[in-house]
Formats: structure tokens, sequence, C-alpha cells
């Protein structure tokens, strides 16, 4: 998948979003974890896609545009992750552990209905 140019759609989300400041899907960091660095404002990747804006779902994106051709590493990378509004931030453990300092309880990762294993069946019986 080549990457689009950014669009007229793109930048007009860019401005609908208004000051930055006043996000208020942005968490509050404690400031021994407010070490973010970069924007506060959303922004347009190299892909065209518009990164902060709590959508997740610009047109642009390799997700609304997946075929049998697409390599899934196209989204990997900082270019996809906003500095202080990754949606990962917005997670109630996050937020425990950024906002008010409680750290997440150790233990095994497990999702309710999908397996998400690090190592698949496949790849543990080889070794």
């Amino acid at each position: 998948m080549k990457p689009p140019k950014p669009d007229e759609s793109s930048k007009e989300v860019l401005r609908s979003l208004g000051d930055p400041a006043l996000d208020p899907f942005e968490i509050e960091f404690l400031p021994e974890y407010d070490n973010r660095t970069g924007t506060r404002s959303a922004f347009v990747n190299e892909y065209g896609v518009v990164i902060g804006d709590h959508e997740y779902d610009s047109p642009q994106s390799p997700l609304n545009q997946w075929s049998a051709d697409t390599d899934p590493s196209i989204m990997a990378g900082a270019a996809w992750v906003h500095p202080r509004k990754d949606i990962g931030f917005r997670t109630q453990q996050n937020r425990q552990w950024f906002e008010q300092g409680i750290p997440p309880r150790s233990g095994v990762f497990m999702h309710p209905v999908v397996d998400v294993a690090y190592k698949n069946k496949e790849n543990s019986e080889q070794e």
C-alpha cells in the first residue's frame, strides 16, 4: 500500500479539533510520568491518517483499505501513536498508573474471548 497524500478531509479534521490544551480526552499525567515529548495537537502522519483525533477511523487508514496485499507492518512505529492521546492511555489500568501512581497488578494478561498468548501452539511445539 502506497502512502496517500494528506487530503483536505484530514486537514479539516485537524481544524475541527480546536485547542489541544482543552482536550477532554487527554489524561492528567502525574509529574513523574509527564515526560511526554512531542505535539499536544493531533497530526496527519505520512500515510494521510489523522493521529490523536480519538476516532481512529480515518478513511485513509490501511485498516479501511486492507487487502491480501497489505503488509501489516505498515501500521507499526511511532507514526501511528500520539505521545499524549494514545487510546491505551484511556484504559482504567493506565489511568490509575499515570494519574494516580497505582502500578498495574502483575499476572498473566488474558483476553475474555481471544487467546492472546505470545507464542502460539504451533511455534511452541517447534522449540
